[in-house]
Formats: structure tokens, sequence, C-alpha cells
């Protein structure tokens, strides 16, 4: 199956997420901040990130400009996570390079579907 990493700082989050994609049948990578989730994106590969925008050390904005500039990640698709649901928020996210959007509480139906219809469109699903 897929290889998704999860970027994101909420422990509590992480483990329910990680979680429920494993149960789907999804290989799971992750990462707590945004730096540590490029670093992971460039060593693992995987097949589409669901990236935080509010992370410590490098926040998923900056993460997602980082992966889209480079050459060997810039395919990657990437679906923010965020907890703001402001229609200006989904603007700045995909401005930063993100594929689709999601507002945190996930739900998991809704996830899955966008992360089905990103893996169809780049072929590793």
């Amino acid at each position: 199956m897929a290889k998704v990493l999860l970027v994101e700082d909420n422990e509590m989050n992480r483990d329910m997420l990680s979680r429920r994609l494993l149960r789907k049948g999804f290989d799971v990578v992750m990462a707590e901040d945004g730096a540590a989730g490029l670093a992971r994106a460039f060593s693992d590969a995987p097949a589409v990130i669901l990236m935080d925008m509010s992370l410590p050390v490098l926040d998923g904005w900056e993460a997602t400009r980082r992966l889209k500039a480079d050459p060997a990640t810039a395919h990657i698709p990437v679906i923010a996570l965020t907890a703001h649901a402001m229609s200006e928020d989904r603007d700045k996210a995909m401005a930063a390079g993100c594929d689709d959007y999601d507002t945190k509480p996930i739900d998991l139906d809704r996830l899955l579907g966008k992360i089905a219809g990103l893996l169809a469109k780049t072929g590793a699903a």
C-alpha cells in the first residue's frame, strides 16, 4: 500500500490518525515538526504527505514551499491539515504549494477520498 508521511506535532493527533491510516492499509511514517518532515520526505519518498500547518521549528507553509521547490520532492502531493477553517487559510495553504486542504478534526472518510484522488492522479494508487 502507499506510504503516507504524517507531519504532526500533536502526539494525540499523530497517534490517532496514524493508527487509523495503518488500519486502512497505508504504510505510515511520521515527523513531529516541519524540518523533520522535510528530512523524512527526502529519506522515505512517501506517495503523499499530510502536513499540519502549525508546526514547531519550521511551519507547514514553509516546509511545503521547500518541498515543492525541490525537483526531488516537488511531485509528492501535500494535503494541508489544519484547525484553521477560513477560506483565506485554504488559499494560504494552496499558495504555499499544497495540493489539497482538510480541516481538523479529521473526517477520515473525507481525508481518505482526498488521498485516493491524489494517488490516482500521480499513479501511486
